[in-house]
């Protein structure tokens, strides 16, 4: 798979362009607050800015994440109101809809089956936070049957899941009631979600609340240990407006035990980490990786996306979490 076969790069470079716009709209006046490391807690060390952002680094753990940090507020509006917002809820989903189905809905659905096969699990309730455009539901419910409820905030993706008969809560996890969700064992899934979250130590406590013995979290983010993320850094387009934190497989391990949850599987199953190398040669500062990628061979390349996806150092990171108290094998 290639990264333009699933983000175009004229349609990804206008999202990018309009989100260093909405920088300056959204949060170029607000009042911001220092954070701890999201993941341990320890002081972070500054990184480097972006967009007028600053991002830090655990010394402790290497997370990486904003800080100090505009209120939740400001991110709500944001998500709702701003153009670059609207532009990859509308433009950039219908344009690649199709593309992702393919190269990453079917096969995360797919992954999500194996798991709750394997788990005893196949009977939960699947329950997909920040759903989008229902996609992942859609697949999900074709493969491996049952229904999927989707918790989407967004009232224009919401609508479409709704019109593609999907059952919807439009709420923000963190302003969800239990009632509104189905009764009986539940799988909670959620797919580069974690990354945006304004606090992920709030989510996870709510998360929790819902979560009885047995039930299931299962989702994936961004690994600020990518190779692609630590070669270009700054320069990354993974860092962006959006995305707030940047676990990696030992501080996400850190985060969800000390909710509780025990960790069943980390994986970096990426496939683009070298492919964006590749794309973004003349912004990689470390000479190794510059002159790798000018001669390497599409073997040699192929080689080391396996080798770095295998050995945890690909910025697509999969967590499979559990309550306690299963009586899963």
């Amino acid at each position: 798979m290639k990264e333009e076969e699933i983000r175009p790069r004229k349609v990804f470079d206008e999202y990018l362009r309009l989100a260093a716009e909405d920088a300056e709209i959204y949060f170029g006046n607000t009042k911001r607050s220092p954070l701890p490391c999201p993941a341990c807690g320890e002081t972070g060390k500054h990184a480097f800015d972006k967009h007028g952002f600053s991002y830090e680094e655990c010394p402790a753990c290497q997370t990486l994440f904003v800080s100090p940090r505009p209120p939740a507020e400001d991110f709500f509006r944001y998500y709702k109101e701003s153009a670059s917002a609207r532009y990859f809820g509308t433009t950039f989903y219908r344009e690649t809809a199709e593309a992702r189905r393919e190269k990453l809905w079917r096969p995360k659905a797919a992954m999500i089956r194996d798991v709750l096969l394997g788990r005893g699990a196949a009977g939960h309730h699947v329950i997909d936070i920040g759903g989008g455009y229902g996609i992942f539901a859609e697949e999900y419910q074709h493969i491996a049957g049952g229904e999927v409820t989707v918790i989407e905030p967004g009232p224009d993706s919401a609508q479409v899941c709704r019109n593609k008969g999907l059952r919807v809560v439009e709420r923000f996890l963190e302003m969800v009631e239990d009632s509104s969700l189905p009764s009986g064992p539940r799988a909670f899934v959620s797919f580069e979600l974690f990354e945006h979250l304004h606090d992920s130590r709030v989510f996870l406590e709510r998360l929790r609340s819902h979560m009885r013995p047995g039930d299931l979290f299962l989702f994936t983010t961004l690994s600020g240990m990518g190779v692609d993320i630590q070669a270009l850094w700054e320069n990354s387009n993974s860092v962006s407006l959006q995305h707030l934190n940047f676990f990696n497989p030992r501080s996400v391990r850190i985060l969800v035990e000390s909710f509780g949850m025990s960790v069943v599987k980390i994986a970096t199953p990426g496939m683009l980490d070298v492919d964006i190398l590749c794309r973004s040669r003349d912004a990689i500062k470390d000479r190794f990786w510059r002159n790798f990628i000018a001669q390497a061979t599409p073997e040699m390349l192929n080689a080391w996306q396996s080798f770095v996806a295998s050995q945890g150092f690909s910025s697509h990171m999969f967590v499979v979490c559990e309550c306690p108290g299963s009586m899963s094998p």
